[in-house]
């Protein structure tokens, strides 16, 4: 069975499926790139609960966990199976290490998940379910969660993390064409990729304190918080890969990165 690796992708707005670009353009080539998994674990950063909770469910529904957007965002689906034999080792793997886990009997796919599996996996045949974040435990918590999932690596598991490298939707530039990147946001994202290239774990955890700019790209941890559960699952001698980069709307980054 062929090892798979930890990712971390940056969704982007929901509108993702129906948009033209550069992101857009990485994630419909990623997953001819990184092959078929046998089943794929994502963690969102639209699920967050008081502790983790795994998803069971057999046929996961595609949520639109979303307002305002045009009508032909809400009739979109990913029907991809569930993967409630995974839910089952992800709680196991998890309990081992004194996480302790619910098991979810409905919860369906948000748009953390489906939008981005849709133009990487559009056949949506590769059986698929969710972990739940805290993200009031913070970044050290996450990278013990990745630490635990690490053997469904071998198991032929994609462990997918799904959030943003940048996120503070209060300052999206709406306007025509393609907004310049703005320059507290490129420093933030240089910083942040030279940390995750130079294994600077300590940094990375204590991005909120070190990061230049910190606080203006992440008001809430929660969109940065996937990262952390993939560094941990790709381990201390993984070789990070930083897979794509790009800003939309001036202020959200696009980054992807790798790690095996």
């Amino acid at each position: 069975m062929k090892r798979q690796p930890s990712i971390f992708v940056s969704h982007g707005s929901p509108t993702l499926p129906l948009e033209r670009g550069a992101a857009v353009d990485f994630l419909r080539g990623l997953g001819g790139a990184l092959g078929r998994p046998e089943s794929i674990l994502v963690v969102s950063a639209h699920w967050d609960t008081a502790r983790p909770a795994v998803s069971a469910v057999e046929r996961p529904e595609t949520i639109h966990d979303f307002y305002g957007f045009p009508p032909e965002l809400y009739r979109l689906r990913y029907p991809a199976p569930g993967a409630p034999r995974l839910a089952g080792r992800v709680s196991g793997l998890l309990e081992a290490k004194g996480l302790k886990t619910e098991i979810d009997p409905g919860r369906g796919l948000d748009h953390g998940a489906w939008t981005s599996l849709m133009l990487m996996y559009p056949e949506a045949d590769i059986p698929v379910t969710q972990l739940s974040i805290q993200s009031r435990l913070g970044p050290a918590h996450h990278v013990r969660l990745g630490e635990a999932l690490r053997p469904l690596r071998d198991e032929g598991v994609l462990v997918f993390a799904s959030g943003g490298a940048t996120h503070n939707l209060g300052e999206l530039r709406f306007q025509r064409g393609s907004p310049v990147p703005q320059p507290w946001v490129v420093e933030f994202n240089e910083w942040l990729a030279t940390a995750i290239l130079a294994r600077r774990a300590e940094d990375l955890v204590g991005y909120r304190d070190r990061a230049p700019h910190a606080v203006r790209n992440h008001p809430t941890d929660e969109h940065l918080i996937p990262l952390f559960v993939a560094v941990g699952a790709g381990g201390p001698d993984a070789a990070p890969q930083r897979l794509h980069t790009s800003i939309s709307s001036g202020v959200i980054s696009m980054d992807a990165y790798r790690f095996d």
